[in-house]
């Protein structure tokens, strides 16, 4: 098959329609506009590019919808190029939202979109979703407000911003009422609540599930809560194998009850046996940390 029919196939035929066919099903509930979570037992796919891309985000595999058939069904790819044409024409029951994205982000820097947010203040429409809605207190949030961690997003959402070992804002986590998402052109790394110098690292899959627990251990000395997003990047790894390498570090797996978190745990266990440092699983009581938060209200 020429390159140019290639093209032509992947036009017509985009990873929901393999997904559905293969027994996944969406969760609206961990979807976003620009990335669709998809869910088969205890496998996970997200869906990006308007249905045109995919990635695993427990694992490096990603690419387009041949490679996605050459994933899941393990057949090589004249076999996954037979199970593609065959899928011309299906019409998967929800499909992805491939509306362009008009923003002015695309003209202006990560840090330059960050900085022309406000911080969070009180009475502020953000201020009251983490006070009100998610139940943080108060001096859990100045504390990330004091660390930059935080600025106001659009209709009273929350920007918690994901920053590199030197420091460099490189995206942040987005959420609100009706809104869950990540940053535009933004790169997760990790979210980071805490001294630099913290040597017990409480591991999250959230920001909101890193202050949640933050505020439940009234900010524990010597610890840094942090928060992968969601995501376990390149970057991500490298950034917590540098802060799990230093002296006396214990790495406590503070991810959510359920299976993905546990398939999380089960990364951080093996990243903490290769550098050598201590590990913990410190399940939350309910699915994630800001549900136990909610219960002590």
């Amino acid at each position: 098959m020429e390159q140019s029919e290639l093209e032509e196939l992947k036009e017509k035929v985009f990873c929901p329609a393999v997904l559905e066919t293969a027994g996944f099903a969406i969760d609206k509930r961990e979807s976003t506009r620009l990335a669709v979570k998809y869910r088969r037992d205890n496998e996970i796919i997200i869906v990006i590019h308007g249905g045109k891309g995919w990635f695993d985000p427990l694992s490096d595999a990603k690419g387009d919808v041949l490679s996605l058939v050459e994933n899941l069904e393990r057949v090589p790819f004249a076999a996954a190029l037979s199970i593609v044409a065959d899928l011309v024409g299906f019409i998967p029951s929800t499909p992805v939202c491939n509306r362009p994205v008009q923003n002015r982000a695309a003209e202006q820097t990560v840090e330059e979109r960050w900085t022309a947010r406000r911080k969070p203040r009180p009475g502020s429409a953000t201020w009251r979703y983490l006070t009100e809605t998610r139940g943080i207190p108060e001096a859990v949030l100045r504390q990330a407000i004091a660390a930059d961690a935080l600025r106001e997003g659009p209709q009273g959402s929350m920007w918690a911003c994901h920053r590199n070992e030197d420091g460099q804002i490189t995206g942040w986590e987005e959420r609100g009422l009706e809104w869950r998402g990540f940053a535009s052109g933004g790169a997760k790394v990790l979210f980071r609540l805490g001294p630099a110098d913290a040597t017990r690292l409480c591991i999250t899959e959230a920001a909101i599930d890193a202050m949640s627990l933050a505020s439940i251990e009234r900010l524990r000395p010597g610890t840094a809560y942090l928060s992968t997003g969601g995501g376990w990047s390149p970057a991500t790894e490298a950034a917590l194998r540098s802060l799990a390498a230093r002296p006396d570090v214990l790495l406590v797996a503070a991810t959510d009850a359920n299976d993905q978190g546990e398939r999380y745990a089960e990364r951080l266990r093996a990243l903490a046996e290769q550098v050598g440092c201590n590990w913990q699983r410190h399940r939350p009581p309910a699915e994630d940390w800001n549900a136990c938060l909610s219960k002590e209200r």
